[in-house]
């Protein structure tokens, strides 16, 4: 019997709209843990799908900078934070609990 060839899933792959990338942003910011990684994971999930060397280009780092900035040991900035969300064309809102 042959065993079914698995494929990684890939969120990047089925964040085809902005309302996906909208959701999937806001669930990530509402599980992160305080740390911000979930956050920085989205945004790099995101910047996958769409493209992470314009993406790159709009913000004014180096394709390698951001995806270090976004990576799991990334500390990037909250003014970085901002222009890579609004690069994406989202933006954060401050709402209460």
């Amino acid at each position: 019997m042959n065993k079914p060839e698995l494929k990684r899933f890939d969120i990047a792959e089925h964040l085809n709209t902005a309302e996906d990338m909208q959701l999937y942003l806001e669930a990530c910011i509402e599980e992160d843990d305080g740390d911000g990684a979930l956050i920085r994971t989205a945004l790099g999930d995101i910047a996958r799908a769409r493209n992470m060397s314009n993406l790159a280009r709009k913000v004014g780092v180096s394709r390698e900078g951001l995806y270090k900035a976004l990576s799991e040991k990334g500390n990037p900035s909250f003014a970085l934070m901002l222009k890579i969300t609004r690069a994406l064309g989202l933006e954060l809102r401050i709402s209460p609990v």
